[in-house]
């Protein structure tokens, strides 16, 4: 038995039985060895982008990491932008990160690097195995550092750790810490806050506390002491739909942002932080909220949040069966027609959407009225890029759509964004996932316009332009999801554009629909 042996049977005790994976030589035992695991699932992304936005998308949907499998520095440097995205999503991941044999580092061959200092800003936790003895601790330590709390981990497997014999290990599974009790103090604390301000606070929540059972609870807070519920401007989960609690998206624009928030006397975080301006602008705030705001933590990540709600239900003195409010029929609202927009896509979706789907949201700036109608669609996970890095929708709808092939995924998708992870296509094709692209082809990055406005510049000249926009030539959304076996058409119309979804949603395997808009 070899180390590679050895750290895919701990992975397996463990329960992660999935690995994304781009290779290279310095990996190659450790292959050998998931060759070996018929329990382990392979899947390979062309860029190493798709593997680690695949495995923030999967962690997502199952609340457990998965493995990746990168190639020296310069691989996990390829992926980091979307363990970016995971860190902010606080998603658990196990990155594998082969290495140079430790004998061969002095050497400095071309593919040395400084893995370490690579990993540790996208990274909660780091550690290079030692030796093939050291395999086996390691790897368990790395489990154990992605849920406790949850977060991205990188263990860095150097090629003779990986070859080197070791005796017969017996796996184990890693027995991991309970969630710490509910902060009574804080819960008074808060419960006291609320009460001194009726009608002007505000709760956020996010991860667990964006889960249906946590959300009810929540809607009974609202309903019974005049909270108003938030949620963060980038989600990385929450339970939508009929039926469930509805809070509302801090938005992105800063003005519009702070308007919301401006009458917000006390500000309570449940698994959130405290919200920011996403960029600094000139003569405008950096905190969303007044200074003045008091700004309190109920719970934070890592902690019991549903538990912590009940027990604030409980201390407002908020009965479990307070009526709250549900979202129920669409608004009433004409079927578009005519010429494709955003909005006639937003609401086509949202009218469309299936029973328990999953929808990932990058369509930046193009979807944002999906959001608000998603509250009235069937009942489903909705998720969004959390990081800001561009990228991460492709790959997140391919592992969402792994960790539940059961599920519809349906990924609303930017072009710019899209074209830089846009080999995730391929891996959807090659898994046969039930994922539905729809591309917003409008030709531009619109986000940047929108942020030239923001600075000041209301008119643009050629250079400036040239570096915003997306034609000349235009991306050509179908030839390009055919090229790496996904069916795909494009639609200019509300009636094709309607056309074409019904019959994704119908169908198996991957579709992507370009949106011209």
């Amino acid at each position: 038995m070899n180390g590679a042996d050895v750290l895919c049977d701990v992975l397996l005790a463990n329960d992660v039985t999935v690995c994304f994976a781009n290779p290279g030589t310095s990996e190659m035992h450790f292959v050998a060895a998931l060759d070996r695991k018929p329990r382990m699932r392979c899947v390979l992304g062309l860029f190493e982008g798709v593997v680690t936005g695949a495995a923030d998308g999967y962690a997502r949907m199952t609340d457990r990491p998965a493995a990746t499998l990168l190639h020296t520095g310069p691989g996990l440097a390829n992926g980091l932008a979307n363990m970016h995205n995971a860190r902010r999503a606080l998603s658990p991941m196990i990155n594998i990160v082969g290495d140079h044999a430790s004998y061969h580092l002095p050497l400095d061959a071309p593919l040395t690097s400084d893995i370490e200092s690579l990993a540790t800003p996208m990274s909660n936790w780091v550690r290079r195995i030692g030796g093939p003895d050291d395999v086996a601790p390691a790897t368990e330590a790395a489990f154990r550092a992605s849920l406790t709390p949850p977060g991205v981990t990188t263990l860095i497997l150097p090629a003779d750790a990986a070859w080197g014999e070791v005796g017969a290990v017996l796996p184990r599974k890693v027995t991991l810490s309970p969630s710490p009790a509910v902060d009574i103090d804080a819960v008074r604390t808060v419960a006291a806050a609320i009460r001194a301000a009726p009608g002007r606070v505000g709760m956020i929540v996010r991860g667990q506390a964006a889960r249906a059972d946590a959300l009810a609870v929540a809607g009974q807070i609202s309903a019974g002491s005049e909270v108003r519920l938030f949620s963060e401007v980038l989600i990385a989960r929450m339970q939508r739909g009929r039926g469930r609690v509805a809070p509302t998206r801090i938005p992105y624009p800063i003005d519009a942002a702070t308007a919301l928030l401006r009458d917000i006397d006390v500000l309570v975080l449940v698994g959130a932080r405290e919200p920011v301006a996403f960029f600094a602008y000139p003569g405008k705030p950096g905190r969303l909220v007044r200074d003045d705001c008091q700004v309190l933590t109920l719970a934070a990540h890592g902690e019991d949040l549903n538990a912590a709600l009940e027990a604030l239900r409980d201390e407002l003195g908020v009965k479990p069966s307070q009526q709250t409010v549900f979202a129920t029929g669409f608004p009433d609202e004409a079927t578009p027609n005519g010429r494709l927009t955003e909005d006639a896509i937003a609401l086509s979706v949202a009218r469309k959407l299936p029973d328990d789907a999953i929808v990932c949201d990058e369509a930046v700036t193009s979807a944002r009225r999906f959001f608000a109608l998603s509250a009235f669609a069937a009942p489903h996970d909705y998720m969004m890029g959390t990081g800001g890095s561009i990228g991460g929708g492709i790959p997140m709808a391919t592992g969402a759509a792994i960790a539940c092939p059961d599920r519809k995924v349906i990924n609303l998708e930017a072009d710019g964004s899209g074209m830089y992870t846009v080999q995730g296509l391929w891996t959807q094709a090659r898994e046969n996932l039930a994922v539905v692209t729809i591309v917003f082809s409008n030709r531009t990055y619109a986000i940047l316009h929108g942020e030239m406005r923001n600075v000041g510049v209301n008119a643009i000249g050629e250079n400036a332009r040239r570096m915003l926009d997306l034609d000349h030539p235009a991306l050509d959304w179908v030839s390009l999801a055919k090229g790496m076996g996904v069916a795909a058409a494009r639609a200019d119309t509300c009636e094709r554009f309607d056309a074409l979804l019904d019959s994704a949603l119908s169908r198996r395997g991957p579709f992507l629909i370009e949106a011209v808009i």
